[in-house]
């Protein structure tokens, strides 16, 4: 099936390096994750499944240095589960008192073409309905504007513009003409696994494109 295109832009973005949490320190182009999660944010079901194709780097990459401020901690899950079961309990966290400031080094004026197919997962409630609906109902969607969620480009403070592309629009923006090595690079989170490992692929750019391999080769390691 011709994979379905989004073009996404945004002034800001940051897509975390695992290894480097405490300093946020972003890799240099859009992972499959996140662009994942931007098709997940104009439609998703249970009974679907979005597999990231290829991605076109439109735009230069540029870096910029900021310092924030940050919470420290987050709410302990212990004290979520008593507060429901009790009804009572301090769940609040004071800013003034947990805050911290941090570095991080992200990217800047970014804008990508998101190519993806859309999979019906076997046995999830609706998958009897068969691809063809929901390749209809993401087209109006996408076309629309719609949108679950506001879509974001690594970090929810880093809103993301989305708009529906042609693949096959001769018009269309071309990619830069630079080709990089990035190397390893998170491909997505292994569902799957109770424990959700991640996993990586090596991310080559020829000519302002990274092809992203099938999840299931052996391009793609733990």
């Amino acid at each position: 099936m011709k994979p379905f295109c989004l073009t996404v832009t945004g002034d800001y973005a940051c897509f975390t390096r695992p290894e480097l949490k405490t300093e946020r320190l972003s890799y240099d182009v859009i992972t499959p994750s996140a662009a994942r999660a931007i098709f997940e944010a104009v439609f998703w079901k249970p009974s679907i499944r979005w597999r990231i194709q290829k991605i076109d780097v439109l735009r230069p990459i540029r870096w910029i240095s900021v310092r924030r401020n940050e919470v420290a901690s987050v709410v302990p899950y212990g004290n979520v589960k008593s507060a429901m079961k009790s009804g009572t309990g301090t769940l609040g966290i004071y800013i003034e008192e947990d805050r911290q400031q941090r570095a991080g080094r992200f990217l800047r004026d970014v804008a990508y073409r998101l190519y993806a197919t859309l999979e019906v997962v076997p046995g999830q409630p609706g998958a009897e309905d068969g691809p063809g609906k929901y390749y209809a109902m993401f087209e109006r969607r996408a076309k629309q504007g719609q949108t679950f969620n506001q879509p974001y480009l690594g970090c929810r403070e880093f809103s993301a513009c989305v708009a529906w592309a042609d693949p096959d629009d001769p018009a269309q923006e071309a990619p830069i003409s630079e080709s990089r090595d990035f190397g390893l690079m998170l491909y997505d989170m292994d569902f799957s696994h109770p424990q959700r490992p991640p996993r990586f692929f090596n991310a080559q750019m020829v000519q302002g494109v990274i092809k992203v391999p099938a999840w299931e080769s052996e391009e793609v390691r733990g």
